[in-house]
């Protein structure tokens, strides 16, 4: 069916500073998928480039005036149009190739959608973050250049993950790392000058952002797509494959319904509402499918009972596959979905209804009501089988009389052979569906089967005898539904851990700088006390003792102490290691939080090849009027020293942060919060 290669398989467990992740796979490797997605990413620097002449084309436009170069401008954008035109068919070429990711396995069965990976290009983080730390952590930055190069090689790993459960964890390793990298150097208050740009996986056209919810976004889709490529490489002549395969589209559609709820306002059409909306089903279609596959792999009983259950399966995967059609049919999802999955859509609607209809038909034309026989049972399954028996009709009656059964039956392969030609028909329509074999055989071989079946009971008189055979009802034993991402389960460890606890030492905390305090311990009194997790703060401050009139206040936060690192030290170790220096001279460096008060409102601009400008607020750091007053009356009141500095505040903020003399009395977390915590915050805003 397919002579795609198998992917190369994950590279061993680099070994980094405090974690391990795995290497990506070779991008270079001669693979069906590498090729296919190599090929993805020629074209969508293809349709980048038709985009910007088409732009330009259409500029020009609007600004000539002489009439001849008008009309030149309207032929040249006239062939840009049909090559950007021929470019994005080329792209829904290679989004149908489903050949390539199907398993290897040959099998007789029509094959699955998986999504192809969302394209970017490289990011630099090396000068921004150093930068930042330097401005905002007031350390050396070239102590973190490992941590660095780790971001860095991690993110080009993301882009060619492995086809199985440890590119998912490859994935979702780095998703986890943007929460932490969100919290260290993005402040809600400025931009950082990193721009992010990826490809739409449908249009190829390009999103740059300098928003890191747009790196987030993408990085969650192709978790989703990996999903569904696992689900369509799984065994499907196995009972362990297909359970794989409806486990792999349920995590699929878990984790594209997670980036729909999270991330609301995504510049990219691959994921707004509306597509992932239609992407879920798609999933969730393909999951019943498989659940369909796997009750049917062990052979199809010609049993009364098991025929009933049959039948409704296959209803089910027919019901959910219409509704999967109709969903791709309305705008303005219609117009990028690719032509080819909304007709197999419709294909897979009419040829599961259409078995459906056959399975009903064998039941009542093979099978006929003995003495002894369980009527109660029967009569049972025959009316749950309906939501309405054909008028004249009745369960017991029909079951008893072995003509109304024939008629029914009879009737029930008509509208079977009917749908099998309405799918055969749709097939044709499209020139991908044509070109998959073993899609036409499935079809054609069922086909067959429903038409001899029709052929063995026909007779002279049955257009005398015509019955409309109703709909059959759609139950299934195994209700697929979405199964969330379990980020919980993927183990991260902070690149930047080094700079101190996520509750202090984060973007949105502006920290004085380091502070050296040079103190001795009176008869064993340091003159304050401790308090808080990590890091530690000095708490209950003598006025008089040597520390205060070093320097130290109260609310400080202990990041040193003769040079031994104490941000990550609790308060026992801390008291411990400041008593051992009994009644010598101590050098402590404290940091105190500032007061995060800006009047700067940050706008994150995006911009899409092909679209226009649009701004949307991701923060405001003042509310209103009455907030800005509510806490006025609430802070501390500022020496005449900090008055000046905290007057020109707002004019600090918005050019290098620069640390001001004013110290407000910092509000104390005790509790290091949760990295996950960290991943959904401020999401909504994007």
């Amino acid at each position: 069916m397919t002579d795609a290669l198998l992917p190369a398989a994950p590279q061993p467990l680099e070994k980094e500073s405090d974690g391990y992740f795995r290497k990506g796979c070779n991008p270079l490797a001669q693979t069906g998928r590498s090729r296919l997605q190599n090929q993805r990413a020629a074209l969508n620097q293809q349709i980048l480039k038709a985009v910007r002449m088409r732009t330009g084309a259409e500029n020009l436009l609007k600004a000539a005036t002489n009439h001849k170069v008008r009309e030149q401008v309207r032929l040249e954008l006239s062939f840009v149009n049909s090559d950007l035109q021929m470019l994005k068919e080329e792209l829904e070429g290679l989004n149908i190739s489903v050949g390539v990711y199907q398993s290897t396995e040959e099998a007789f069965t029509i094959p699955l959608i998986p999504l192809g990976l969302k394209e970017t290009k490289d990011v630099d983080f090396s000068v921004v973050l150093k930068d930042f730390i330097l401005e905002h952590y007031s350390e050396d930055s070239y102590l973190y250049e490992d941590e660095i190069a780790d971001l860095m090689d991690l993110r080009q790993a993301c882009r060619t993950p492995s086809r199985d459960e440890a590119g998912v964890e490859l994935l979702m390793t780095y998703f986890i790392h943007l929460g932490f990298i969100e919290s260290r150097f993005f402040p809600p208050t400025r931009q950082m000058g990193l721009l992010f740009t990826w490809y739409d996986s449908f249009t190829g056209v390009p999103v740059s952002q300098q928003n890191l919810q747009l790196e987030k976004a993408s990085i969650l889709f192709n978790i989703g797509a990996l999903y569904t490529q696992i689900g369509t490489r799984c065994n499907r002549r196995t009972q362990a494959g297909l359970e794989s395969a409806v486990d792999a589209f349920q995590r699929a559609a878990g984790v594209l319904n997670y980036l729909k709820e999270t991330f609301t306002h995504t510049p990219s059409y691959d994921m707004s509402p509306a597509m992932l909306s239609v992407l879920v089903k798609m999933m969730l279609a393909q999951a019943q499918e498989s659940v369909f596959e796997k009750i049917s792999l062990p052979g199809i009983r010609n049993e009364f009972f098991m025929l009933v259950k049959v039948a409704q399966e296959a209803a089910k995967v027919g019901e959910v596959y219409r509704q999967l059609h109709t969903a791709m049919s309305q705008a303005p999802v219609k117009e990028n979905i690719p032509y080819s999955w909304a007709s197999l859509a419709c294909v897979k609607a009419h040829h599961y209804a259409a078995l459906a209809h056959y399975f009903t038909a064998t039941l009542l034309i093979d099978h006929q009501l003995k003495p002894g026989a369980d009527e109660d049972h029967q009569e049972k399954c025959l009316s749950q089988l309906y939501d309405h028996m054909p008028e004249g009709l009745t369960p017991l009656a029909t079951l008893k009389n072995n003509q109304q059964r024939r008629q029914l039956g009879k009737s029930h392969l008509r509208r079977a052979i009917a749908h099998h030609e309405e799918s055969m028909r749709e097939a044709n329509l499209c020139k991908k569906l044509r070109s998959i074999e073993v899609l036409q055989e499935v079809l054609s071989a069922a086909h067959q089967r429903s038409q001899l079946k029709y052929a063995e009971h026909q007779e002279d008189d049955d257009l005398l005898n015509l019955i409309d055979a109703p709909d059959v009802v759609s139950k299934t034993e195994q209700e697929v539904e979405i199964i969330l991402p379990q980020f919980s389960k993927v183990t991260a460890t902070d690149f930047f851990q080094k700079l101190g606890p996520l509750s202090v030492f984060s973007a949105n905390k502006r920290l004085t700088p380091p502070r050296s305090i040079h103190f001795t311990a009176e008869k064993g009194d340091l003159g304050f006390t401790l308090r808080g997790n990590t890091p530690v703060q000095i708490h209950f401050l003598d006025p008089n003792c040597s520390a205060a009139l070093a320097g130290a206040k109260e609310g400080d936060y202990i990041v040193s102490i003769q040079d031994v690192d104490c941000k990550w030290l609790t308060v026992s170790e801390v008291m411990k290691l400041l008593k051992g220096f009994g009644e010598d001279k101590i050098e402590m460096k404290v940091v105190s939080l500032l007061d995060s008060t800006s009047s700067m409102h940050n706008k994150c601009a995006t911009y899409s090849v092909g679209m226009q400008k649009t701004y949307s607020m991701i923060c405001l750091a003042i509310d209103d009027d009455d907030k800005t007053e509510k806490t006025k009356k609430i802070s501390k009141k500022l020496s005449f020293l900090s008055w000046g500095t905290n007057k020109n505040r707002q004019k600090s903020a918005s050019t290098l942060c620069l640390p001001s003399v004013g110290v407000v009395r910092p509000q104390i977390k005790k509790k290091l919060p949760s990295p996950f915590s960290l991943l959904h915050s401020d999401s909504f805003l994007y």
